[in-house]
């Protein structure tokens, strides 16, 4: 097995070619890899057959084997979204600052790639070739690390993008997938400081906070999802019980599903009356604080301390109330990851206070927190969600995978 130096210094020569490779050659391989995963999408979804088998033999909760399952119709969706990346404007070489100082120096801010990007994840072989494909049109290399779970899928993935680049005269360790799934491999990559300039983690919140805490390699910190929704006295509650069954129900698993929502004191019972048939659509489980209690009785489970910060990634829902929007704003920046917030309300003031407020990657105004994607920004699609201040915050696309460089040009200026 190829230990992680001889990985990372294979990718590092490759980003090196990356970096000088014009759009139009990168944008013919990435043409390469959808075809590539199209045409032997039945090995795929083989390979994906046995993952799925041994994940629901060992337990994993419905949620997380969807997050798994590959069907042709996601197979085809992956295949697009490359294409979608390839059609992307190059963002490498863009000029971003132009001046001339007064003694003549000519200075440029240069976008550039950020060279090799290695990034730990979980359950979701669509991360594998999101994430290739994203870093390779912005000019990096990748190092791949996924879960146990999908190792055969990620395995049949990587095969099939290698070889579309090795076909197409192009270096095929831009996308590297390291085999060993252990934890000590997990390690071994956050230290692997010599050779990756950037480790992303996607996934629960515990594989974020271990990466965050014990890497040496610097970190983009993504996807760790307790969003909410505040329901504000003003609200048109049938239009707020919608979003709300689209946060929660259209697909739980994700970091941008809800994991909580705040009620005002005087709407609380009538949204209630009107959301939980919607919910109960999905079987959703409500865990509420003593008021809701009182009023739903054993529809309701009574919510520990603990439900206000847990990212369930699953059919359960915390329900909270509160005396006012100040109210719910102090809540959201005690419990919240700075990933997603929306408050669903008629009133203007109210609208614009919370997102004033509120410190988070994305604030909404009558809106599910599940539009948090770099697709529905406009941006193509996404390596993640940075909920982080630094170099990135929100879906982060082919811009974030850049730094830049200042190119400064003279005549014989000395100082």
């Amino acid at each position: 097995m190829i230990n992680l130096v001889t990985l990372g210094k294979a990718a590092k020569a490759a980003a090196r070619q990356l970096a000088l490779l014009e759009a139009p050659r990168k944008n013919e391989a990435l043409y390469a890899i959808a075809e590539a995963l199209e045409q032997c999408g039945e090995e795929w979804l083989e390979q994906n057959a046995l993952d799925l088998a041994e994940a629901e033999a060992a337990g994993m909760r419905p949620a997380m084997l969807d997050r798994l399952r590959l069907t042709p119709e996601r197979i085809a969706g992956i295949a697009a979204g490359v294409r979608e990346a390839a059609a992307l404007p190059d963002p490498v070489g863009e000029i971003t600052k132009d001046t001339t100082r007064p003694n003549g120096l000519h200075i440029q801010r240069v976008r550039v790639p950020l060279g090799v990007i290695a990034i730990i994840y979980e359950a979701r072989p669509n991360v594998t070739v999101d994430a290739a494909a994203l870093c390779f049109k912005a000019g990096n290399a990748c190092i791949l690390r996924g879960g146990k779970e999908a190792i055969r899928s990620n395995r049949c993935a990587v095969r099939l993008m290698r070889a579309a680049l090795a076909k197409a005269g192009l270096p095929e360790d831009a996308i590297c997938l390291v085999e060993d799934t252990s934890r000590e491999s997990a390690q071994e990559l956050m230290h692997l400081n010599d050779y990756v300039d950037v480790l992303i983690p996607r996934g629960g919140a515990g594989l974020i906070r271990a990466v965050t805490r014990e890497a040496s390699v610097p970190v983009i910190r993504t996807g760790e999802g307790v969003c909410h929704i505040y329901v504000d006295k003003a609200a048109d509650l049938e239009m707020g019980a919608n979003i709300l069954y689209n946060a929660k129900c259209s697909r739980p698993s994700v970091c941008n599903a809800v994991e909580c929502v705040i009620l005002h004191k005087s709407i609380a019972e009538p949204f209630l009356n009107l959301a939980m048939p919607l919910l109960a659509e999905k079987n959703v489980e409500l865990r509420g604080d003593a008021k809701i209690q009182n009023i739903f009785g054993t529809q309701v489970k009574e919510a520990t301390e603990a439900d206000w910060d847990t990212e369930y990634g699953d059919y359960i829902l915390a329900v909270r109330t509160v005396e006012s929007l100040d109210e719910a704003i102090d809540f959201i920046h005690l419990h919240g990851t700075g990933h997603s917030e929306s408050i669903i309300t008629a009133d203007a003031d109210a609208a614009e206070r919370f997102l004033n407020a509120v410190d988070a990657a994305a604030v909404y105004v009558n809106a599910s927190t599940r539009f948090t994607d770099g697709g529905e920004f406009g941006l193509g699609a996404e390596i993640g969600i940075s909920t982080q201040k630094l170099h990135a915050r929100g879906p982060m696309g082919l811009e974030e995978l850049t730094s830049w460089k200042y190119v400064v040009r003279g005549n014989g200026q000395v100082r």
